[in-house]
């Protein structure tokens, strides 16, 4: 697959990025040289290496998933415009 200038223009175009005029031929060669290289990864052979996370292998460290206050309502609550009871007061919006 090739990419040409009004190609670039109309991806230019659909990712909102202002491109000018003379930028045009060089953003089609840059897109060139992706697809270039996107062609030769599809050329490796990847049977039987499993999919992974990260080039090291380690688990996540995890923590159980429990409902709290966060241990630090006041700091919390610090920064509020109106705090009222130990929570954030809001105009009322419903009639």
């Amino acid at each position: 697959m090739s990419i040409d200038k009004e190609t670039a223009r109309r991806v230019a175009k659909l990712a909102r990025i202002a491109v000018p005029e003379d930028r045009l031929d060089p953003l089609a060669t840059e897109f060139n040289a992706i697809l270039g290289f996107i062609e030769q990864l599809q050329e490796v052979d990847v049977t039987g290496v499993e999919p992974m996370v990260s080039v090291t292998p380690q688990r996540l460290k995890r923590r159980a998933d429990v409902v709290t206050d966060g241990g630090q309502p006041q700091a919390v609550l610090a920064n509020a415009p109106d705090a009222r009871e130990g929570f954030f007061a809001v105009p009322k919006v419903v009639e």
